[in-house]
């Protein structure tokens, strides 16, 4: 790595990803982020290579369609600033629907977020006009289950997987009409649930509803 690219100083943003930006898939985000960067005028670090790029790192990525409010991205910078000027350089150059909340320091050689994730927590509001009751009854059949056969598109091409294994917790309040799911699922290097593919199994996937992140897990954290 060249003497420019050596990166001085690692940061933490803790954003949000709200309604606006919904349906953009991680790709279009990575690249939203780039351009933030430049138009703040962050001191970014770059890859070697051919193709540099700005160096930085999302927890992880959100499936299209769901919103996140405890998502988290770590910048190398070949500058020490404090995570005050960051934030103040940050908000000008925000769209509207992406929202910092927070950044602090973190160790330069820290292990990658991806590398120490165990879990994630979801916010599910269904639309339905079922009693609570049967839809309790569901989350304990599918809790109980030695299995649950999924399939996937991965690819281009599809693939059986054991959806059971990935999911931690499941739970439910509400009435009917209107029902709030709370899911904590796998999310590691071994293998990460999805919350729509926890709805489908619950036969609430057709059902209107929206999905929020709220919370990474890490190794670290414990």
């Amino acid at each position: 790595m060249t003497e420019d690219a050596t990166p001085l100083h690692r940061v933490r943003v803790h954003y949000a990803k709200r309604e606006p930006l919904r349906y953009i898939s991680h790709l279009d985000l990575t690249r939203t982020w780039e351009r933030i960067f430049r138009r703040a005028g962050l001191p970014v670090a770059y890859s070697q290579g051919f193709n540099p790029r700005p160096r930085f790192q999302i927890a992880a990525a959100l499936p299209v369609g769901v919103t996140g409010r405890g998502e988290l991205l770590d910048v190398w910078l070949k500058e020490t600033l404090v995570p005050e000027e960051i934030v103040t350089r940050l908000l000008p150059s925000l769209p509207a629907g992406l929202e910092v909340l927070a950044v602090h320091e973190v160790a330069l050689r820290a292990p990658s977020m991806q590398s120490q994730m165990r879990a994630a927590d979801y916010r599910a509001v269904v639309r339905s006009p079922e009693p609570v009751e049967a839809v309790e009854a569901r989350i304990q059949a599918l809790l109980e289950a030695p299995a649950v056969l999924r399939q996937r598109h991965h690819k281009g091409r599809w693939q059986s997987y054991d959806l059971r294994p990935l999911i931690q917790e499941v739970r439910v309040q509400g009435a009917p009409g209107t029902h709030v799911l709370t899911l904590r699922l796998q999310t590691s290097p071994e293998g990460a649930g999805r919350p729509e593919a926890v709805l489908e199994a619950l036969g609430l996937g057709l059902a209107l509803h929206t999905i929020t992140r709220v919370n990474l897990l890490f190794e670290f954290d414990k």
